[in-house]
Parts: C-alpha cells; sequence; structure tokens
C-alpha cells in the first residue's frame, strides 16, 4: 500500500474516531468557561448570600474580636478566641464553598461532558523529552496559548487597575466605618467587582470556546487513506466478507438440498426453474417452499428430486410465481393457492394410481396463475 504520510487530513472525524478520542481523554475544554461560570455563581451567591453571610460574619468579628482588657494580656485567651473565630468564620463560608464545588463539577456538561480516561495516568515517557516540549511550546498551538494568555493578562489586569482606581477611596474609607457598615460595604464591592470581572471573562469565553471546539476537529481530521482504513476495519475486508458469504450460501444450498428428498413436488419451467413444495395433511397451514432455483440450481434440484422419486410438474407459470413471490421454508401466498392445490391433486392422484395400478391421470395443463403473480 502507498505510504499516506503526505496526505492532507482533509476528512471530517468519524463517530468511532470521536470515540476513541474521548477514550484517551481528548475533548474539548476551556479554561475560561470554568472560570467564568465560577464568577457568575459566586456573584448570585453573594447576592442571595450575602445578607447572611455577612450578619454572620460581622457577629463573629463583634464578639471574638472585642476583648476585654484581661483577656489581651492572657497568653491563652486570646488563641481561644482566635480558635473560635476561623471556626465559626469556616462554618459561614462552607455553603458557598460546597456550591461552587458543585459548579466546578457540573461545568464540564456544558462543553464536551464528564469524560473518565484511564489512559491520561498512563506514564508517556515522550513527555519526559526536552525536545518534544520545545517543540511544543514553539508550535503554533504554544503560540496560540501565549497570544490568549497575554490577551486575558491585558482585560483582566486592565479592568483590575480601573476596578481600583474606581474603588479606592471606598477601600480606604472602610477602616473609618463601624464594623457592620464596613462589612456591609466590602461585600457591595466585592459583588460590583465579580461582575465586572465576569463580563470581562465573558468576551473571553466568546473566544476561546469556538476555537476549542474547532481545534478538536482540526486536530482530529483525518486523511482519505484513515477514513477508507477505518471503514475496512470497521465493515470487514471485502474478500473476507465475500469469502464467508459465499461459504454462508454454500451451507445454505446444502441444507436446502438436503430438503428435497422430502418434498411432494417439484415444479418446473421446465428447465430454467424448479420450486421444491412440501404439505403436511395434517396441518392446517400452506404448502412450503423447501427449495428453489434457477438454472443450475434448477437443475440439481430436479436431479436430487428425480434420485428421491419425488414427483416433477412441468407448469412455467406457476414455477416461475413461486419463485419470485416467495423465500425458503415460507408458506406459499393466498393468491396461489387454487394452483397449488391442482398441482398437489394431481401428484396425490399419481401417488395413489401408482400403488393400485390404476391408470395414470392427465397432467394439469391449464393452471391459474394470476396476472399479479405472472413474472
Amino acid at each position: 500500500m502507498a505510504d499516506d504520510s503526505g496526505q492532507d487530513k482533509t476528512e471530517t472525524a468519524t463517530g468511532k474516531r470521536v470515540t476513541d478520542s474521548r477514550k484517551k481523554g481528548q475533548i474539548a475544554r476551556s479554561k475560561e468557561l470554568n472560570v467564568f461560570v465560577t464568577l457568575i455563581v459566586s456573584s448570585a451567591l453573594f447576592v442571595f448570600m450575602g445578607q447572611h453571610m455577612t450578619n454572620d460574619l460581622r457577629d463573629m468579628m463583634m464578639h471574638q474580636f472585642i476583648l476585654p482588657r484581661e483577656v489581651i494580656f492572657d497568653p491563652l485567651t486570646p488563641l481561644n478566641y482566635l480558635k473560635r473565630a476561623f471556626t465559626e468564620g469556616f462554618l459561614v463560608i462552607v455553603p458557598f464553598i460546597l456550591v461552587l464545588l458543585i459548579v466546578d463539577l457540573l461545568t464540564p456538561l456544558l462543553m464536551g461532558g464528564w469524560n473518565f480516561s484511564s489512559e491520561g495516568f498512563e506514564p508517556k515517557f515522550e513527555k519526559l523529552n526536552p525536545l518534544t516540549g520545545i517543540k511544543r511550546i514553539l508550535g503554533i498551538q504554544g503560540f496560540i496559548e501565549l497570544i490568549k494568555a497575554i490577551i486575558k493578562t491585558l482585560l483582566v489586569g486592565f479592568m483590575t487597575w480601573s476596578l481600583f482606581n474606581v474603588y479606592f477611596d471606598d477601600f480606604m474609607g472602610l477602616s473609618h466605618m463601624p464594623i457592620d457598615q464596613g462589612i456591609y460595604r466590602a461585600a457591595q464591592i466585592l459583588v460590583d467587582c465579580l461582575l465586572i470581572l465576569s463580563s470581562t471573562f465573558l468576551l473571553l469565553v466568546m473566544i476561546d470556546v469556538p476555537y476549542q471546539l474547532w481545534h478538536l476537529q482540526d486536530q482530529l481530521k483525518m486523511t482519505k487513506q484513515e477514513v477508507r482504513d477505518e471503514n475496512k476495519e470497521m465493515e470487514g475486508n471485502p474478500e473476507v466478507k465475500g469469502k464467508i458469504r459465499r461459504m454462508q450460501m454454500e451451507a445454505s444450498r446444502r441444507r436446502m438440498m438436503e430438503a428435497v428428498p422430502n418434498a411432494d413436488v417439484i415444479v418446473t419451467n421446465p428447465t430454467h426453474f424448479a420450486v421444491a413444495l412440501k404439505y403436511d395433511l395434517t396441518s392446517t397451514g400452506a404448502p412450503l417452499v423447501v427449495a428453489k432455483g434457477t438454472d443450475l440450481i434448477a437443475a440439481q434440484i430436479r436431479n436430487v428430486g428425480m434420485a428421491a422419486n419425488v414427483t416433477l410438474v412441468a407448469v412455467p407459470a406457476l414455477s416461475r410465481a413461486l419463485y419470485y413471490s416467495t423465500d425458503l421454508n415460507e408458506e406459499i401466498p393466498r393468491g396461489l393457492f387454487l394452483a397449488v392445490a391442482q398441482v398437489l391433486a394431481y401428484v396425490f392422484q399419481l401417488r395413489a394410481a401408482n400403488q393400485n395400478g390404476w391408470s395414470k391421470p392427465v397432467p394439469p395443463s391449464d393452471v391459474p396463475v394470476p396476472d399479479e403473480f405472472r413474472q
């Protein structure tokens, strides 16, 4: 096979290629999307939970950080106050942390979905090669990541500097406010800053998410030869499939020929078609087609039938109708009941005549075959 290493990857990835890439952990991910969702949810949590958290923090600070004189000069008591303050403060922010943890677990569903790949944990020694790392850093993907990092740094840095200038006086004034007012004002500033920074990351998300989706599709693209090889692997080698199909046909033909000696009659063309029928007088069903064929197979059916003393009846129109309208081991169609009944009646009369020495009946010559069954 010719070397396809020089072929361009112009073909869209197949379903198998995408599935295999997911097993290897190769899926679309956007860090900016994760940061954006985290900031948005944090802002929403501060809006809905901020009042409660602020009240709890204010009470904790007023009770734990306003100490009487005798406590301050006790070497051990301030440490106990600090421990209680840490515990109470941690309990205040635990719901906030738990919600953010759940959000971090659910965010991958927005892009790529959950994916657990054991191959990602397998050691790959080529990653330890410095040359490979340098190529990765100096490659196109590394350059794009560098541009993204620069843009993100500039945007976030500019927005942070702007927020600092806008809220500088408020920051400086917090130390002159009472504790409860200072906490409320600090929470308000924090929510405003988070909302503004979230809008900044929204711009990054609108750029990064389409790029990551495009980059993954570009990575998974295949050459025409890879598509052909995969189709051959999925569907099997045509030569092997053809051999299997021939073997199946031969096995089916052998089983068919084994059923011919048990047939009651073989309806022939008389040379090009042959259909063997079997009728069980004790059943309520219609006659079954146990064998059928054309040309060489028809000749083989006739030879096997004659060797087994199966009656051959030449009715060209009926043989063609049975061949085209039935399958093996299926009952004949209702429209051919009358025609087949006349043939079977002749066969049973012929058997009785041979057993009792009577004169042989006349073979049926004008068998009624409906027009819709005539070929």
